[in-house]
């Protein structure tokens, strides 16, 4: 069955963060107010009418295939097996690619990400844009963050604990056109922290060679030909839960409300 848009539930990774919660079972099947990660992603996502998921796998894949298979979700869920060899977030979009053919766009979901983004009402956002990708942000504090220009075109990324940066185009907004910058007081860009989510068109990747590779350094490259933009999202709630006392707060915060 087609659909205009694929969500994509990252769900391979090894979720050493959450140490004692995964040394039996996947991240995605870690339990918040009693409920798996990857239910609470799957029953948003179709709350907001994307009825076509793909689960990429590789940490306890096994468990993820048969808790699918012992639920009724009202979606086509498709798994991107990864036991073999995990591909990172990049490479696990490529290696997915084929899923995505009968889509106009891919939502792509970190399944250790809870929000009330309205992801039913971006992705129609998307769909009429002629952006090639939207990547969510927010203005909050973390050491890495993606850089974009005045027009939200991404430019860029960097670790600010490490002074790191990289460069869509290094000769244009590299490390002297930044001394520049800041010796007259200019600002050239801003500093987004990612979200997690993204939205993209289904046959962006498709170019790749498949291997595990970083989604980020991907857009990096697309960046150079492609319109790869910054949507501010500013949602209610937003939590990360790659740790036990990011789980804590947010299962009270859950409650509270």
């Amino acid at each position: 069955m087609k659909h205009d848009t694929t969500a994509m539930i990252l769900a391979a990774g090894l979720g050493t963060r959450l140490k004692a919660l995964t040394q039996d079972k996947p991240k995605a099947l870690v339990t918040l107010n009693g409920k798996p990660l990857l239910q609470h992603c799957i029953e948003n996502l179709i709350a907001y009418g994307f009825h076509h998921i793909v689960i990429n796998v590789h940490h306890f894949g096994e468990q993820i295939i048969d808790f699918v298979g012992c639920h009724q979700f009202d979606a086509d869920i498709e798994i991107s097996d990864e036991r073999d060899l995990l591909m990172d977030t990049g490479g696990g979009i490529i290696k997915a690619t084929p899923l995505f053919k009968d889509s106009k766009a891919v939502l792509v979901h970190n399944v250790d990400i809870i929000s009330n983004v309205n992801l039913g009402e971006m992705s129609q956002q998307f769909l009429s844009s002629g952006d090639d990708a939207w990547l969510l942000t927010q203005d909050r504090e973390t050491n890495r963050k993606l850089l974009f220009n005045t027009e939200n075109q991404l430019i860029g990324w960097t670790n600010k604990a490490e002074s790191k940066f990289k460069w869509v185009h290094p000769e244009k907004d590299g490390p002297s056109t930044l001394r520049q910058a800041q010796g007259s007081g200019t600002c050239l860009y801003k500093d987004m922290a990612f979200s997690g989510l993204h939205f993209f068109r289904s046959d962006l990747f498709g170019e790749f060679e498949e291997k595990p590779q970083s989604v980020i350094d991907l857009y990096l490259q697309l960046a150079k030909t492609n319109r790869i933009i910054s949507k501010t999202i500013q949602p209610d709630f937003w939590f990360d839960l790659g740790k036990p006392e990011q789980l804590k707060t947010a299962e009270n915060y859950l409650n509270r409300i």
